[in-house]
This record gives C-alpha cells, structure tokens and sequence, in this order.
C-alpha cells in the first residue's frame, strides 16, 4: 500500500507504504505510484476540491490495476471523498505502465532526489509536482 498525503499550507509531505525508492527503476510501483499518488493528490488541491488530500494506492504483485485507490480529504473537501475518489478514477490511470508514460519516469531524472527528497521541489524534471487539470 502506499499513501502520499499532500499539505499546501506551511509544508509539503510526501509518505508511502515502506518500500525503497532508491535503486529501483519506475516499473516497480514502490517508486512510480507514490510519485503518481503525490501527482493525484496534488491535482485535487489543485482544482480546489480539497484543501488537503490524502491519496492511497494499493497495488498486487501481478495485477496492473491498483486494488484500491482511497481519498481523505481531512474534512477540507468541497465534496465527499468517495467522489473524489471516482474524480480520480476517471482521470489517471493508476496502471504502472501508464504512470511511467505520463509522468515520463524513464527519464535520467533520479540523481537530484538523492538529496533534498523527492516532494515539494519545484524542478522540470520532477514531473509529479505538476498538478493535472481535472475533468470534473
């Protein structure tokens, strides 16, 4: 399972289920879905339907399509979080497959995460900072 919760206020953070980010190439979800989870989370805050979103992604060895995606909005949402969640759906694709291709995480993008992290720099390369404009 990984989780990404994202506060635009005094600081931004970034959180995932345990995996290590260091070493492994997009294709293992460890990695590329949190970057997608901190990308979903940030396009919510993005379009104004959440002052804060906790975004959950839980992936099977084997199976592209996450298990189950789940929104917490923290009671800032401007609509429940079940129908952020259904927002979501209808606007990524969790698959990693498709990760990988929309955030384009093939790219020789990793070497500047090794320091100063992975969340709330606002570099080019680091394509998941950039929110999504949603389709409501």
């Amino acid at each position: 399972q990984l989780a990404c919760p994202l506060d635009l206020g005094c600081h931004s953070v970034g959180a995932h289920g345990g995996g290590a980010f260091s070493g492994k190439d997009p294709s293992k979800v460890d990695r590329s879905a949190c970057y997608a989870a901190r990308w979903v989370a940030k396009s919510i805050v993005a379009a104004g339907l959440a002052k804060r979103a906790l975004v959950q992604v839980a992936y099977a060895i084997g199976v592209a399509h996450p298990l189950s995606i789940f929104v917490d909005s923290f009671g800032t949402g401007s609509r429940p979080d079940s129908e952020l969640v259904e927002i979501v759906k209808k606007n990524f694709d969790l698959r990693p497959y498709h990760i990988i291709r929309e955030l384009d995480l093939k790219r020789p993008i990793y070497s500047p995460t090794s320091a100063y992290g992975h969340f709330g720099r606002n570099e080019p390369t680091f394509s998941w900072e950039v929110p999504k404009k949603l389709e409501l």
